[in-house]
């Protein structure tokens, strides 16, 4: 019998490294004190130029087909340039110098100021428009911001970082503003994240809980398993088109692609015949079987070389002969839990499908759905009845429910919704995060309150205390 394989000794910080870290650092804090004291004019300039930079659509799509040349995750086509737009749109439209907000009524004056030096860990899904976002964020508050790339796409996130610190320089603004990691590793991330002021980490379970092990505030985000309901008052034939765009748009790549339909009894034909026709591929008992050993090892873990891959790349690994035409999966399930695969969330072109027998049936599918995963993330609902809206808001353990939009587009913000633009969403205290909300400019800031006397505001004790005001006491 031959001896089990001696264990992979872990990485530890190398003195270069360390060294690396602490020069990036001097060099970021020397940026922003060269822009301290700019103007609100000046920064939405820079930001401009950040924004210009990486969002430009020849650049973009140079920067798209970089990725997928070195990861071989996503698509092609530019399509997350409209992040940038969005971010930069969000941005200009805030103030981030001086006075930010005042509340005469309170007395109340609120001052921005830098939140400081920020390490952004950057997701191998998203290696150019994350970097290009947070910039704009964390520049527009005049902070510095060290990216640590994923190793998997270290080049394409690197090659954006030299982009924006061109477009800084043109500005005559300082180029360290925006920095990259060089050789970037776990422990090299770890020391970047230990040494600044604030952590803004996109990306798995591990890459969050490190970042919230660093000991500096850090916002994070959690697990995906968007789950959307179909109830029997929705235009199938909406719900299919815009479910199609949201599992396709960069081969689902994102954790707010939908992942689960949970389709009411009387609409469930229609809606099948729908999402067949919008390119879904309906898999037999023996291609769902393959699939799933496609999809996930033995041990129930997700195979990277199936992550944002085109539907064409997954059924040549899965054995499956994939008619023309067709660019996702659809498997029907109707057993949900964390060994029952699709359940869980695929990050991909794969779709399950569930049958509820009414709107009651639809939340507890939904309730265990989340259960085995996603909790915090989002889920969105194809309904014409605020009733059965307002239904799902108050049982669904989520931050964000989209209604009637395309979820892996309109969760972190779209132009036809009010969400905040971002490309971090926090999933709150149910995905282990410090916030609910999409992260946005105010989390890039300090702000100062500056509070003066105003009348006195004091109830009686007849009004605090209503019908307990002079009962007994204990």
């Amino acid at each position: 019998m031959s001896a089990a394989p001696a264990a992979k000794a872990p990485k530890v910080l190398t003195e270069q490294e360390r060294a690396h870290a602490q020069e990036l650092l001097k060099r970021a804090r020397a940026a922003m004190d060269a822009i301290a004291g700019n103007d609100q004019a000046s920064v939405d300039r820079l930001c401009r130029a950040i924004g210009w930079a990486g969002g430009n659509l020849t650049t973009a799509t140079r920067l798209a087909n970089m990725s997928v040349d070195e990861s071989g995750m996503g698509g092609r086509e530019p399509t997350r340039r409209a992040k940038v737009q969005g971010v930069l749109r969000d941005a200009l439209r805030q103030k981030s110098v001086g006075i930010i907000e005042e509340i005469p009524e309170k007395g109340i004056v609120k001052y921005a100021k830098p939140a400081g030096v920020i390490a952004s860990l950057v997701p191998v899904t998203s290696p150019y428009v994350t970097p290009i976002t947070t910039a704009i964020y964390a520049v527009k508050c005049a902070n510095a911001v060290i990216f640590s790339p994923h190793p998997a796409s270290r080049r394409t996130t690197a090659e954006t970082i030299r982009v924006m610190r061109a477009a800084l320089k043109q500005a005559g603004a300082p180029e360290d503003l925006v920095q990259c990691a060089e050789n970037p590793s776990i422990p090299l991330a770890n020391e970047i994240m230990r040494v600044c002021d604030l952590t803004v980490a996109t990306g798995g379970p591990a890459m969050v809980k490190a970042a919230y092990s660093s000991g500096k505030p850090a916002y994070g985000v959690g697990a995906g398993n968007a789950t959307m309901v179909i109830d029997a008052t929705a235009d199938v034939a909406e719900a299919a088109r815009n479910s199609a765009i949201s599992k396709t748009n960069d081969f689902g790549s994102g954790c707010s692609a939908d992942g689960n339909l949970v389709i009411d009894a009387s609409i469930y034909d229609a809606m099948l015949a729908r999402l067949q026709a919008e390119g879904g591929y309906l898999v037999n008992a023996a291609e769902k079987a393959k699939l799933q050993a496609a999809y996930w090892d033995a041990d129930g873990v997700r195979t990277a070389d199936t992550i944002a891959r085109s539907a064409e790349v997954v059924a040549a690994k899965a054995g499956i002969a994939l008619p023309a035409g067709k660019t996702f999966f659809l498997v029907e399930e109707t057993n949900i839990g964390k060994e029952h695969h699709f359940s869980r969330e695929k990050l991909g072109v794969v779709m399950g499908l569930f049958k509820a027998h009414g709107f009651d049936d639809a939340l507890e599918k939904v309730r265990r759905i989340y259960a085995t995963g996603g909790r915090g993330h989002s889920c969105g609902i194809y309904s014409f009845s605020d009733e059965n809206i307002n239904r799902l808001a108050l049982m669904a353990p989520v931050s964000r429910i989209m209604v009637r939009q395309v979820q892996s587009r309109a969760n972190a913000g779209n132009f036809n919704n009010g969400m905040p633009m971002t490309s971090s969403m926090g999933c709150g205290i149910w995905g282990g995060n410090i916030t609910n909300e999409n992260i946005s400019l105010k989390h890039y800031m300090n702000v100062t309150w500056v509070s003066r006397p105003i009348p006195e505001d004091r109830p009686s004790e007849a009004e605090l205390f209503g019908e307990f005001y002079n009962t007994a006491t204990f």
